[in-house]
């Protein structure tokens, strides 16, 4: 039984440990944190899934676009963009987060220790500036369609930005993480065999200055585009529920009803999706910056791993929320996977933006033309 395992430890070590055997359990209850086969189990296939679903539905994602020049346009160019940040965070962020949250140590080197949060953090702000664009470029096509108007020359240099920008933010993680054996080498464990094991951690000039960083993570990653997101979309409800009103009473009433409700809930669900995938993370690392305390150590592994895996959700539900519930994307595959299985003529489908909001306002309810001119 434990019990007897733990006796036997404790006559075996008992040279080497200063302390009664009450004392013995309370340093191994304080110190040893042991993974059930099921929750090792449990993060192994929920990663393993995310990275699978998250990979093709972005790679397809992307080259549904990427085939054909007619569908290079703003709106795509920026979920192109959304879709390869995600695709990054599927190579580097999932695999190494949970490889390092099970073994509890750093096995990958120095080099890994600082390139590897430096990619994590890049990736995460280009996949949520991405989806700022796309919010701003769909409020500046609904609420002022005969205004200025993004060409894709500017989506490019928008995108190049994104990833200076983002480049810029992560720098610190070059800088300041370091890979050390100082939280094994220090445990008071006789004949310590975790001696020899590494993790990799943040070294801060000072705890003010982790704070003051973190603190603007939180403000620049969550905060300020969750707000941004919010405010533009809302504006699109209250501009879509302003038309509806008018269309309400012409022939084709129900059929732009039913295309205004269908935006609608898909705007709804960008917001939803945004805010409820991340908001787990946010709390969670919030909470550990500002008290280590609050979270107890033999939980933090699992509690991590769980709003984790919120957060990168968010590269599975991207792809659909922005290509697979379009019915522009749904032809373009169903073209793609005709054109693999048949050697004849395939059929022609007509290019239009990704984007729901983009295609079926324009063609529902703007009237103006736009469509056209965007494709």
């Amino acid at each position: 039984s434990m019990d007897e395992l733990l006796k036997l430890l404790y006559m075996n070590l008992s040279s080497g440990f200063n302390g009664s055997w009450n004392e013995f359990l309370q340093f191994v209850e304080g110190n040893y944190c042991p993974t059930s086969i099921g929750s090792t189990t449990f993060l192994i296939v929920a990663y393993s899934t995310l990275i699978a679903v998250g990979l093709i539905g972005n790679v397809c994602l992307v080259f549904v676009i990427t085939r054909q020049k007619e569908m290079y346009n703003v709106t795509n160019i920026f979920i192109a963009n959304l879709s390869c940040s995600d695709i990054l965070m599927c190579t580097v962020c999932l695999p190494v987060t949970v490889i390092y949250t099970l073994m509890d140590r750093w096995i990958f080197g120095e080099a890994l220790c600082k390139v590897t949060p430096f990619v994590q953090c890049m990736s995460v702000t280009v996949s949520i500036l991405s989806l700022v664009l796309i919010a701003l470029e769909r409020h500046q096509l609904i609420i002022n369609p005969t205004g200025w108007k993004p060409v894709v020359g500017h989506a490019y240099l928008a995108v190049v930005v994104t990833w200076m920008v983002a480049c810029f933010i992560s720098l610190p993680f070059l800088s300041f993480n370091i890979l050390t054996n100082e939280p094994y080498k220090n445990l008071t464990l006789p004949m310590n065999p975790f001696a020899d094991h590494f993790a990799c951690m943040e070294l801060w000039p000072s705890e003010k200055h982790r704070l003051a960083y973190t603190t603007c993570l939180l403000i620049f990653q969550y905060c300020a585009p969750l707000l941004l997101i919010t405010v533009c979309y809302f504006r699109i409800f209250l501009r879509l529920q302003r038309r509806k009103e008018m269309v309400d009473r012409s022939k084709d009433g129900n059929r732009k009803a039913n295309h205004s409700r269908k935006v609608n809930i898909m705007l709804a669900s960008v917001v939803a999706a945004f805010a409820a995938c991340w908001l787990p993370l946010t709390v969670f690392n919030t909470l550990y910056d500002w008290n280590h305390d609050a979270i107890a150590s033999c939980y933090y592994n699992l509690i991590f791993s769980l709003c984790h895996l919120m957060a990168m959700a968010s590269t599975c539900i991207n792809p659909v929320i922005y290509g697979f519930l379009n019915n522009n994307f749904q032809k373009e595959m169903k073209a793609i996977i005709y054109r693999c299985h048949c050697s004849g003529e395939q059929e022609k489908y007509e290019s239009f933006p990704l984007s729901t909001v983009n295609t079926e306002v324009s063609k529902a309810s703007l009237q103006t033309g736009f469509t056209n001119n965007n494709a």
